[in-house]
């Protein structure tokens, strides 16, 4: 063994929190490289931690997309928080995290039964409903718009991006998010049709 391969040394329960941390964005990068296919240890290997740390961590693998999901919802709640936020913003937001994470988006939806997972998605509708009743209130979108219409319009884009190729998901982000502009927009006000003599 080289000298510039030497194991790291054992510092016991106090590398718990760094190697959470190491592992949730060891998951990213191995699930956005090689898909739902890559080995649940190739996580530990690029993270650079022990298979059993990686499994007092995270059991499964549901439980380590949730531990991905929770930081992507968290930058959600905080990249929306502000008034001039809109649904559009959010649409953009979650094209941006399919782009690079499409994997754990299927595993995440793939077990939508699952309580970890029913959490996340609570705290996604409570985003959702903010920004619908805040563009509502600004006549930025249709009152016939409801959340869950929202939600399923954010779904269908992670779910369409997930399976377009990586060079197409940008274009294919942008088609889909006018097509949602253009279903949430307000009603036209119907055209007068008066002859101006009458």
């Amino acid at each position: 063994m080289s000298t510039t391969e030497r194991p790291r040394a054992n510092r016991g329960p106090a590398a718990g929190p760094e190697n959470r941390r190491a592992l949730i964005a060891a998951a990213r990068e191995v699930y956005a490289e090689s898909g739902l296919g890559a080995p649940f240890s190739a996580v530990a290997k690029r993270a650079g931690v022990g298979q059993g740390s990686l499994y007092r961590h995270f059991p499964d693998r549901t439980a380590l997309a949730v531990a991905v999901f929770e930081d992507n919802i968290a930058d959600l709640e905080s990249q929306t928080i502000d008034d001039g936020r809109t649904v559009d913003d959010l649409l953009a937001e979650v094209a941006a995290q399919a782009m690079v994470s499409t994997a754990l988006i299927e595993l995440v939806t793939a077990d939508l039964e699952d309580p970890r997972v029913a959490l996340l998605g609570e705290r996604f509708t409570g985003v959702v409903a903010r920004l619908v009743e805040r563009d509502r209130e600004s006549r930025r979108i249709g009152t016939h718009v409801e959340v869950a219409d929202v939600a399923m319009a954010a779904g269908m884009l992670a779910g369409e991006l997930s399976r377009t190729p990586l060079a197409s998901r940008a274009a294919a982000a942008a088609r889909a998010r006018a097509l949602f502009r253009a279903a949430f927009a307000p009603p036209e006000p119907p055209a007068d049709t008066r002859n101006p003599s009458d």
